[in-house]
């Protein structure tokens, strides 16, 4: 199961949240998300736990803990979902094609 770990401290490394999740179970991969601009971390995580009754198990018992005076919100992680234009804020606008506001008028 795939675990979604969100306001961690930006002091936590990758190791520290295995760790954290390592006392419910095995953990195959535990990944602080960083910043690719400033390499510094975005204050989430997600850790993948192959036993589901272990992630469930560690989900219920994290979530809302103070870890470095910080209360994590943990929870399954949901998929990422397609965005229907690729995202980045053009909104899909597309002012080339026939149905376009611009179209010759002749």
């Amino acid at each position: 199961m795939n675990i979604y770990v969100a306001n961690l401290s930006f002091d936590i490394q990758d190791e520290d949240l295995k760790e954290l999740f390592t006392p419910y179970g095995e953990v195959s991969s535990a990944k602080v998300i960083m910043d690719k601009v400033t390499s510094r971390s975005r204050g989430f995580g997600f850790v993948e736990m192959a036993d589901n009754a272990a992630a469930k198990k560690a989900i219920t018992e994290l979530d809302g803990t103070s870890v470095q005076d910080r209360q994590l919100k943990v929870n399954e992680a949901k998929p990422k979902e397609d965005k229907p234009y690729g995202g980045g804020g053009g909104g899909g606008r597309n002012y080339n094609n026939a149905n376009s506001y611009n179209k010759n008028r002749y």
